[in-house]
């Protein structure tokens, strides 16, 4: 139930970016910083029920997506941290254009992520009362 605050947030950061960069109305970039702000402290709480799932079933480590579902999640999750960083500068520079690759990456690399998760539920059935 956690896992949809962080793809919100960090989608809406991607979002905001974008609308800043065609702006340059700093609303957009404060927007930003606090969407990339809210995902990194859901993801952190979603990061730790994942953990508490990964490493305590030998069943589900044993499954392939899991790990590089986990691994995905940890890169987008240190991606974001330093997408704050750059989003805490002044002006422009904040977003664009770094802010706005990294807020990109991001998104993507929760797809690939999200892809596999749904693959873990699905096909290999983790999660599911049988």
């Amino acid at each position: 139930m956690l896992v949809p605050f962080p793809i919100t947030c960090f989608i809406g950061a991607l979002v905001t970016d974008i609308v800043y960069a065609r702006s340059a109305n700093l609303f957009w970039q404060y927007f930003s910083i606090w969407l990339i702000t809210a995902g990194l402290v859901m993801g952190a709480l979603a990061a730790v029920a994942g953990l508490i799932d990964y490493l305590g079933d030998r069943r589900i480590r044993a499954k392939r997506p899991a790990t590089w579902h986990m691994l995905l999640n940890i890169t987008a999750m240190i991606l974001s941290l330093l997408n704050a960083f750059v989003h805490s500068r002044d002006g422009w520079t904040a977003v664009v254009p770094q802010g706005i690759i990294l807020s990109g990456v991001v998104v993507a690399i929760l797809g690939v992520s999200g892809w596999l998760g749904g693959s873990l539920v699905y096909r290999h059935r983790v999660g599911v009362a049988e």
